[in-house]
């Protein structure tokens, strides 16, 4: 079993979304926790804030089908993948990590984001803060510890599973 880390946001019907989105995630993977639950501004657009959380799970499917079950679960609940590439959206998954996989296709492992935006790398620290980044070699709480948090606003909030 491969241990994956998936990113999920949404800023579209954000409550319903994300509780529908994990439901689904229950339903593919196995041992699924879930990080805190962040509100964060919307980041390259102007839109409303999103909500975005870290699920980390197992699997023993290949990378490729984990992809395509995460852009299924998009799909089921409306992703418009018509506009453009910073849009507000009614639900987006990620995939982060998978085991210390380093690729580039059918994605790009491990995603860039992690190093780049606070609503990724906050709830991945929280999920698996001794798990070092396959490229840096580094832990994600010691990326964390180090990323500039006044750069991007996010703030943990209390959410309603």
């Amino acid at each position: 079993m491969a241990s994956i880390y998936i990113s999920i946001g949404s800023n579209i019907d954000r409550a319903t979304n994300i509780r529908g989105g994990v439901a689904e995630l229950r339903r593919c993977f196995t041992d699924l926790r879930l990080s805190r639950v962040y509100e964060s501004a919307a980041v390259g657009f102007q839109g409303d804030a999103f909500y975005n959380l870290v699920a980390a799970a197992q699997t023993d499917q290949p990378v490729a089908q984990v992809v395509a079950i995460l852009r299924g679960i998009e799909d089921r609940f409306g992703r418009n993948r018509a506009g453009p590439r910073f849009s507000s959206r009614t639900l987006d998954m990620d995939l982060l990590l998978y085991d210390e996989l380093v690729l580039t296709v059918p994605c790009r492992l491990p995603r860039e984001e992690i190093i780049h935006n606070a609503f990724v790398l906050w709830p991945l620290a929280e999920l698996a803060p001794q798990v070092r980044h396959p490229l840096l070699q580094q832990t994600y709480a010691e990326l964390w510890a180090r990323f500039d948090r006044g750069s991007q606003q996010l703030a943990p909030v209390e959410f309603d599973w």
